[in-house]
């Protein structure tokens, strides 16, 4: 038996979370850098578990600008209003993504930091934030470089000591994302939510029968390949989800 994930019953992926494998992106930047393209997430933490390669991940927050780097096995994550920039040093950076709150991601929780003439002009930016489907390898490349050149901005502004634009850019990041926060909430609400929901419900009954544990099921899903923010993208196809069983 097949069911699709239209089923309200079909569990999500452990703690509401998306899984992407990401080979980070070889194409040389302005800058003389191989890498992706500088953005931020304004309600998701992301982590990146690196199975391979060698690089960093440029961030910059309140607290300043910043380089972690990046090799085989180790772990790091940061949490929503971090621009974040990775960087390919070997060209063989290969890394799983884990997001907080599957499916916001999707649904357009990331804002670029295009350079200000872009970033405010709410048609130019949705230009530049769009991928031509017919010739995406060259859009994300543009993409990126732009948003490259606003990243460069911000980050010189910091290490000056003027956190001004960087807090600027807070503040047109929200405007931008805020006509999409109703059908975010109730993304939430339907995923990340009902999850911990779920295990609430999953500790109660474990003081009764433990109901809960003779409904147990195996769920099986593939990846589709795109173009991403970073890099190729093998993102787990959560829709396509199907539950196996007898």
């Amino acid at each position: 038996m097949l069911v699709s994930m239209a089923d309200p019953a079909l569990p999500p992926l452990p703690g509401g979370v998306s899984v992407s494998r990401l080979r980070v992106y070889d194409w040389q930047a302005p800058d003389g850098l191989r890498g992706g393209t500088p953005h931020l997430h304004l309600a998701c933490t992301e982590a990146y578990a690196v199975l391979g390669g060698h690089g960093a991940v440029q961030t910059l927050t309140a607290s300043g600008y910043a380089e972690t780097e990046l090799v085989e096995d180790a772990v790091v994550w940061f949490t929503p209003g971090t621009i974040h920039r990775l960087v390919n040093a070997d060209g063989r950076l290969d890394i799983l993504v884990l997001m907080q709150n599957a499916g916001l991601p999707e649904a357009g929780d990331a804002v670029f930091p295009f350079p200000p003439d872009v970033l405010y002009d709410d048609a130019a930016y949705a230009r530049a934030a769009r991928l031509d489907p017919a010739e995406p390898e060259k859009s994300a490349q543009a993409r990126r470089d732009l948003a490259l050149a606003g990243f460069a901005e911000l980050a010189r502004a910091a290490r000056a000591g003027d956190t001004g634009p960087l807090t600027a850019f807070h503040t047109r990041a929200v405007e931008l994302v805020r006509p999409h926060l109703d059908d975010w909430r109730g993304r939430w609400e339907r995923g990340p939510a009902a999850a911990a929901a779920a295990t609430d419900a999953h500790l109660d009954a474990l003081r009764t029968d433990g109901a809960h544990l003779r409904a147990a099921s195996v769920q099986r899903t593939g990846a589709e390949s795109r173009f991403g923010m970073c890099g190729r993208l093998q993102a787990c196809d959560l829709d396509g989800a199907v539950t196996v069983g007898a």
